[in-house]
């Protein structure tokens, strides 16, 4: 049997400074941007809780 990885990177872009940032989509931890320290993606056991707009899935 043969797994297929269905977690994927993402780019960002925070809906306080526009910065724009990669992460990956099923984060274990808190990402807060780099720029002004909002906070962007809050864990949920699996996939994140994302709080900001998503540009590209890479």
């Amino acid at each position: 049997m043969i797994k297929t990885i269905e977690s994927k990177f993402i780019k960002i872009k925070c809906p306080r400074c526009n910065y724009l940032q990669i992460t990956f989509g099923k984060a274990s931890i808190r990402v807060k941007c780099r720029s002004c320290n909002k906070l962007l993606i809050k864990p949920r056991g699996g996939k994140a809780k994302i709080k900001a707009q998503i540009k590209r899935v890479i």
